[in-house]
């Protein structure tokens, strides 16, 4: 599809404006209001942004127009360079936001009140507006002022202990991708949001604040509450759960050598009919005694899984269920496991490397890959596409990220500057 043709299409929230000035903290939420239809003005100092400098590049060849991470962090978004070191371009950046929606940014708390372009400014000119500050602790409390990094923000916020391995002499995991920053940039997209429907019943407009340690903290899912709650600590499991009580393992290696999480066992009656055919159409019923509890739980009407380690059936029922996912997984291959799973209707998943995800039929099906024109290259790439799905309103990358300041006049113009 053609750039004029995607750029026709309708976004949820086509008809807003939002005025981005460029940090990598915020450029993920950015992104996210772009590709939703926003009109997403994205400001770079005359230097551009340090993100256009960061590999891996195109063909492994580095330069500015050639980052991949910044690719993939600006689609569908117009850019404008302004030096608001100078007063012109400060003037010019408060003309913008007049006449936007949303201001999204993420610099050091006080540099933009220094050059007046603060919320409490540009509120007044524009009591509409949804000014939104991304920053490591907020804009209050002790620790506004300190600096942070994606891995400092994971590591303080909690998620990163809640990652690693059953062996904790291994250090915890921290996740790849600037998680840190991604979480916050969720949070801020929702609050961004609820307060554009807010404007819509109030007529006015607010300053959000996102707290990237507090975003971190809150999705931990059950560690930061049993701490609080209990005063108990959870500890990091492999591949599963973190939890106060080490859990039963649930990856495994399958003939392959590739490894499974072989997710859920079976609970409700249909799954272990279904897991029982599975293992009778590949030929392992003779070789798993414990089959019979696999009839027995297909038999009953429903089970009970509060009454494991109470009820004898029940628990031998549900151990079954375990151990015929192991049997099965020790004698496919990972992709066998994965596919036979999903066909049983059992949750289970495959470990794979970000490319062979990305070239997964099932992510192909959903329409994880977009192609995207870049037409100074006179080439097309694949890009992954939406991270949700919609019911009303079109997902679309409409343009491959900006060249430094290839809209600027063209943006200026509209605003009458």
């Amino acid at each position: 599809m053609s750039e004029s043709k995607q750029a026709t299409k309708g976004g949820a929230l086509t008809g807003l404006r939002v005025i981005e000035l460029a940090n990598e903290r915020c450029a993920w939420a950015g992104k996210l209001l772009a590709d939703m239809g926003a009109d997403v003005i994205l400001v770079e100092p005359p230097s551009g942004d340090v993100a256009r400098e960061y590999g891996p590049f195109l063909e492994d060849e580095p330069g500015p127009d050639r980052s991949l991470y910044w690719w993939h962090h600006h689609t569908s978004k117009r850019g404008i360079v302004l030096d608001l070191e100078t007063e012109a371009g400060r003037k010019a950046l408060r003309q913008l936001a007049a006449k936007a929606d949303i201001l999204l940014e993420s610099e050091p708390i006080g540099s933009l009140a220094a050059r007046g372009l603060d919320h409490p400014e540009l509120l007044a000119a524009n009591p509409r507006l949804v000014y939104c500050s991304i920053t490591p602790f907020g804009r209050s409390g002790p620790r506004k002022h300190e600096l942070a990094t994606d891995l400092t923000v994971l590591a303080a916020g909690g998620p990163v202990w809640m990652n690693g391995y059953d062996d904790h002499s291994l250090p915890p995991m921290r996740g790849l991708g600037n998680q840190g920053y991604a979480i916050g940039c969720h949070y801020a997209v929702m609050s961004i949001l609820t307060a554009i429907l807010w404007r819509g019943a109030s007529g006015a407009g607010q300053h959000v604040d996102v707290s990237l340690h507090a975003g971190a903290n809150v999705t931990t899912e059950a560690g930061s509450y049993v701490w609080l709650v209990a005063r108990e600590t959870v500890q990091r499991q492999t591949g599963r759960h973190a939890g106060q009580v080490p859990s039963m393992p649930s990856q495994m290696r399958c003939a392959d050598g590739r490894y499974v999480t072989t997710g859920f066992p079976p609970r409700k009656p249909a799954e272990y009919a279904s897991l029982l055919g599975w293992l009778r159409e590949i030929g392992l019923e003779e070789r798993f005694p414990e089959a019979i509890f696999l009839q027995m739980g297909a038999q009953r009407p429903s089970l009970d899984l509060s009454r494991i380690g109470q009820d004898e059936e029940v628990t031998a029922i549900f151990g079954a269920g375990r151990e015929a996912l192991c049997l099965i997984a020790a004698n496919v291959s990972a992709q066998a496991f994965f596919v036979g799973a999903q066909r049983a209707g059992i949750a289970v998943g495959a470990i794979l490397s970000p490319e062979e995800a990305f070239e997964d039929e099932h992510f192909k099906a959903r329409g994880m890959q977009v192609e995207v024109e870049h037409p100074e290259l006179g080439k097309r790439f694949r890009y992954p596409g939406a991270p949700y799905a919609l019911q009303k309103g079109a997902w679309q990358i409409s343009r491959r990220a900006p060249r430094l300041g290839e809209h600027t006049g063209e943006v200026l113009r509209e605003a009458g500057i």
